[in-house]
């Protein structure tokens, strides 16, 4: 869960937090550790977080992260804008600070968005260049612009617009929280909130770049430091009341995360009902997320069903919706069952794809056409069968 949301974190008992999006706790960062494997093309990491006592969370929940841009980052901005750092301005609530730090801890100086576009472009109407990315007739062009740029680029590509630094806070975006999925029961871990994170890192228009919150877990968020964090209810993706019901997860990548934190609450509180996890990745040798865990949880006879899918092990690419188009007479009769169907991921394409592939499952199983899959799908929303977390 990445982006932001405005409602306050509320522990399982109900009460709000004190620990808010503006009013974090700062978290000792207890683990990070690396998950993938030498040789992966991704880079994804398990961080545990320390929690103080009264902060509470369920299963399906997400910790916020306060991240700070990394200071080269910030030491670039000020060379484009030709400015030291140690100017004043007055923060969101007036607070006067140096401009280093409010490009640091306040400004969101990462991803390029078109309204900062817009807005820099009005503090200089005359250049030529500016004018033909504002506008509603030039979306395109302006979107095209920002694809992969930062607030760097836009600043020396128009150097010299900025006069006066507090005009920096009409221009840019505030720096934002990021909600990560918690992967953890607290049931099992009364005093720490656990998450998993992939790093984002890419090259364009010349520059390194890096996710801004993943970035930080990735480089400045070692064993030891502090990270300001506040917790989030999402009480849209919760485990069935019912502890008897069986349960299907679809976690690809880090989508597995909220699925480790169900997997480990039925363990420790001991529900009855049977688990059916399908997991996807890159390759099986250096990217299979929580291996030793799962795999004991399988033996155990906690998993009832493990499900993998590694897409580049084979030539022709496996993914998590394959395998339930192998597996959908025995998916279907789960559903029939009671089962509760969750997907967590990338909200783009494979959510899409999972959702396409269980209509297909429900149509099979009950010879019906997909018309009646998509009544069967209606119902089990109704019924808060089908939770989705994606983002």
């Amino acid at each position: 869960m990445s982006e932001v949301l405005e409602q306050e974190a509320k522990g399982t008992a109900g009460h709000v937090s004190k620990y808010t999006r503006n009013n974090p706790f700062f978290s000792n960062v207890s683990v990070n550790r690396l998950l993938t494997a030498e040789g992966s093309e991704k880079e994804t990491r398990h961080v545990e977080l320390t929690l103080e006592e009264g902060m509470t969370y369920t299963p399906g929940d997400a910790v916020g992260i306060i991240p700070e841009n990394r200071p080269e980052a910030v030491a670039d901005a000020l060379t484009a804008l030709g400015f030291k750092g140690d100017e004043r301005v007055l923060d969101h609530y007036k607070v006067e600070i140096s401009l280093e730090e409010a490009l640091r801890t306040r400004l969101g100086i990462g991803k390029l968005a078109r309204g900062s576009v817009g807005q820099y472009a009005k503090l200089a109407p005359t250049i030529e260049g500016l004018k033909v990315l504002t506008g509603p007739e030039n979306k395109a062009r302006a979107e095209e612009y920002c694809w992969g740029r930062e607030f760097v680029d836009l600043a020396t590509d128009f150097p010299g617009v900025v006069t006066d630094p507090q005009q920096l806070f009409n221009v840019l975006q505030r720096l934002t929280p990021r909600m990560y999925s918690i992967s953890s029961s607290q049931a099992m871990h009364k005093d720490s909130v656990h998450t998993t994170v992939r790093v984002i890192r890419y090259d364009s228009h010349g520059r390194n770049r890096q996710g801004v919150a993943s970035g930080h877990l990735g480089d400045r968020a070692g064993e030891g430091t502090t990270m300001p964090i506040f917790l989030h209810s999402n009480a849209n993706f919760r485990l069935p009341e019912d502890t008897s019901a069986p349960v299907i997860m679809i976690g690809p990548g880090t989508g597995i995360a909220p699925f480790r934190a169900f997997l480990e609450e039925r363990q420790a509180t001991g529900q009855p009902g049977d688990n059916w996890l399908f997991f996807g990745e890159q390759r099986e040798k250096m990217d299979f997320l929580y291996r030793e865990q799962l795999l004991g949880m399988h033996k155990d006879g906690l998993l009832t069903r493990l499900d993998t899918a590694f897409s580049r092990d084979q030539h022709n690419k496996v993914y998590v919706q394959d395998k339930m188009q192998e597996q959908s007479a025995e998916l279907f009769r789960w559903l029939e069952r009671g089962a509760y169907f969750y997907v967590c991921g990338d909200a783009t394409r494979m959510a899409k794809d999972v959702e396409t592939a269980l209509l297909d499952v429900i149509a099979k199983g009950s010879n019906g056409t997909l018309e009646h899959a998509a009544e069967y799908l209606a119902a089990m929303k109704k019924q808060k069968r089908y939770q989705r977390d994606v983002y």
